[in-house]
Order: structure tokens, then sequence, then C-alpha cells
């Protein structure tokens, strides 16, 4: 038993070293490396309790964005209210190996605009390719700092609108950061370069009546790439070299919060609001509302926050209030609908085929996508009153970062470090 346990353990570091070595191990956004919160790496635990919990970082403050990994470091957001009333806001690197803070840069000072209850004034998560790491905080500005959290450029595209904050993440492509700025009135879409934050291009988007808050991903449809942002009134694509606006797609019922799953050469999007789940073939021109729509199946009775993922042939929802779906990712057929109970904002990641979805409350659902639900375990932190868990968990390394609104735990084999 001891030399199988010596020989498991040896495989699992030789394993985590191979994940380093071919970079499978980084979450560089929000989404991962692909945007389609998907992890190639194997080894990632299925099951955890309280006592796996490896460290618990304190991250000062309140925010939402997902933990972005790259190497031995991991990038957070976090907001407080100072002694005068304002709003300072600040970017974070932790040591992954025990979570000790290396560098927390104040990025802006200044008052805080309006939330939504379940917004904080933190909520976009960081980008980095190893040798940068880009922020945006709405009104708080889009800044860049290099790994060693020494501040490259800071602007300010957006000034304060709507009532519910901000919560589009960026996003780098090539030598350009991306950026979705709805808001209530101007909107657009923005690209600047990495290094100088100096603009490439702005794309005018319409007015949205509350805001907007989803985040772009980039796709390739082997004749061109695409860069693809959910909205208010439907998804639109782009030329993400130039910004010029490709086709557009009317939605259901608005928001548009979740980012839309690419599978199989589909676009899967839900709205938000309650509304149908559709799919589109990207590749069109102008409106492709009548053309490209491949299928809808109505979806109603529920918000959704979580974006859908794709596995194989299965798309996955979770309402807000816990209700999950699977789809066939090809025809939209319905395959089965179940409670799993809590409340969910996070959207799941997918790692070894299987799909983690995580409450608000800490709970981890692992299921195995087929035609009927099949749960293949239930993990727990322990008792974590108090901390609301709205950013999506974080799969590197043989191990899960979990991010509640004010800390974040490490879960996993202490053989990552």
């Amino acid at each position: 038993m001891k030399l199988t346990t010596r020989l498991v353990m040896s495989l699992t570091l030789i394993c985590l070293s191979c994940a380093y070595a071919t970079g499978e191990a980084n979450w560089p956004r929000f989404g991962g490396a692909g945007g389609d919160f998907t992890t190639q790496e194997e080894g990632i635990p299925q099951e955890w309790a309280a006592n796996d919990v490896q460290w618990r970082a304190d991250l000062g403050g309140v925010g939402q964005s997902v933990p972005v990994v790259w190497d031995k470091s991991i990038f957070l957001t976090s907001s407080e209210q100072t002694s005068d009333g304002k709003v300072a806001r600040y970017v974070i690197c932790l040591n992954r190996t025990d979570g000790k803070t290396l560098w927390k840069q104040q990025a802006a000072t200044g008052p805080g605009e309006p939330l939504h209850k379940m917004n904080t004034w933190a909520t976009p998560s960081c980008a980095t390719d190893g040798e940068l790491v880009i922020a945006y905080f709405g009104p708080g500005g889009l800044h860049c700092y290099n790994v060693d959290g020494d501040h490259q450029w800071s602007l300010n595209p957006v000034a304060p609108s709507g009532a519910w904050g901000f919560a589009g993440s960026p996003i780098m492509l090539d030598d350009k950061v991306i950026q979705n700025c709805d808001g209530e009135g101007k909107s657009f879409l923005l690209a600047v370069n990495k290094k100088t934050g100096e603009e490439i291009w702005r794309t005018e988007r319409k007015a949205t009546p509350k805001g907007g808050w989803s985040t772009p991903i980039v796709i390739d449809t082997g004749k061109r790439k695409e860069l693809v942002l959910n909205g208010e009134f439907g998804v639109q694509g782009y030329d993400p070299v130039t910004g010029e606006d490709l086709w557009y797609c009317q939605s259901f019922n608005g928001r548009g919060t979740p980012v839309p799953a690419y599978t199989n050469g589909l676009l899967v999007t839900v709205n938000g609001k309650p509304g149908d789940i559709y799919a589109v073939k990207p590749g069109g021109a102008g409106d492709v509302t009548k053309t490209h729509m491949a299928w809808h199946t109505r979806r109603g009775g529920d918000r959704d926050l979580p974006s859908p993922v794709a596995v194989g042939d299965y798309v996955f929802t979770v309402s807000m209030k816990g209700i999950a779906t699977m789809y066939d990712a090809a025809s939209g057929k319905e395959l089965w609908k179940e409670r799993l109970g809590g409340n969910f904002s996070a959207t799941p990641f997918i790692a070894g085929g299987l799909i983690y979805a995580l409450d608000e409350d800490g709970k981890t659902f692992v299921i195995r996508p087929g035609d009927e639900l099949s749960v293949v375990a239930k993990n727990s932190l322990g008792d974590r009153s108090g901390e609301i868990f709205r950013a999506s968990a974080t799969p590197s390394a043989g191990q899960v970062f979990i991010r509640s609104d004010a800390a974040l735990y490490c879960v996993g084999p202490r053989g990552a470090e």
C-alpha cells in the first residue's frame, strides 16, 4: 500500500510539472485560456472537504473577480470604502504556494458608482500574458502592471453610468487589450495597445437601458477569427483586428450578461433575463437573426447569470435559482432539467470531461454530462457563513482556487507546490 501511495504521489508530481511546462496550468483570464471555462489539464480533484483546504487568504475589502493564475502567481482585485467615503480599488498578487500577498497596488481611489446589490466595485477579472497584468474597474479605470507589480499605464475610458455597476472583464489578444464598455447611455467596444494603453480602435454599440456585463471571446471559424460579445439586445461578431462590426443576431430577452459557449461550430447563448437558449452560426454578415440561428429552445421562468458551458455533445446551464439543464449541443433538445438547490452566480468550469458548478454558499457540484443527471460529488469548504461565492472557480495544476467576496481558498494536494 505504501509503495502504491508513493507511486501515485510521484506520478502526480510528474503530471503537475508537465502541466506547468506546457502552460496548461495557467488560467490567464475570465473563462481560462480559451474563454470557454475549460481546462485540458488532467488531475483536477473531483472530491474535497473542509480539511482539503490548503490555505485561506483574506483579500481585504470586497470583490468578485475570478482567480487568474500564471505560473506561481494568482491575480485578483478587491475594493473597500475609505474613511472619507471614497472607494479604493486594488490589484493583488498572491503566491499560489501559501496564499501570501506578493504585492498589492491601489489602482484608483474616487467616488464609487451606483451598484446592483449583487455587484461590487471590483467584479471584472484580471487578464495576464505572463508579463503584464490588466485590471478594469469601470469608471475606476483600466490599469496595467507588470507581473512584479510595477505600474505601466492607466486610462479612464468610461464615466459612471447606470445603477448596476460594471462586470465585463478585459481580454488580451496579440498586442491588444480588448474591453467591453457597455453602459447606460454611450456604449462601445475598445481595443488598446497592451504595452502603452494607446487606443487602437473603438466601435460604438447600441446604448443599453441598464448597462452591460459580458466578456468577449475570440473564436476561429476556419475562415476567419471573430470577436464575439453578448449584450442587451443580442450577440454580435466583430473583426478583432479592426473592430469592424461583422454580424448581429437578436436575442429573445435582454441583459446579455452570460458569455456564449462555442462548440461544434455554434455559439450557444442565453440572455440573462428568462428567455430562450439559442445557437448561432458565426461567419455571417449584417443581421443574421433569420439566416444563421441554428436552433432555439424555450427556456423560461428563471434568470441566468452563469454562462452556458459545453462538453462533448452537451451544453449545460444552471440558473440563478439552481435549476440545472442539459441540452443536446447540435439540436438544442432539452435532455433533462433538475433542481440542484442553492443559488448560483458563477459559471461552471470543465475539467476531465466533468462539470464543476459552484453555488453561492461555496458548495461545488461535480456533474457528469449525459442524458440524465449524474452527480459525481458534492463538495464543501465547510461552514463559510457570512461569505458569498459569486466568482467562478479556477482549476490549475491539480488544485482548485475558490474565491468568496472576501477570501481566496486553495483546495487540492500540496504536491502542486
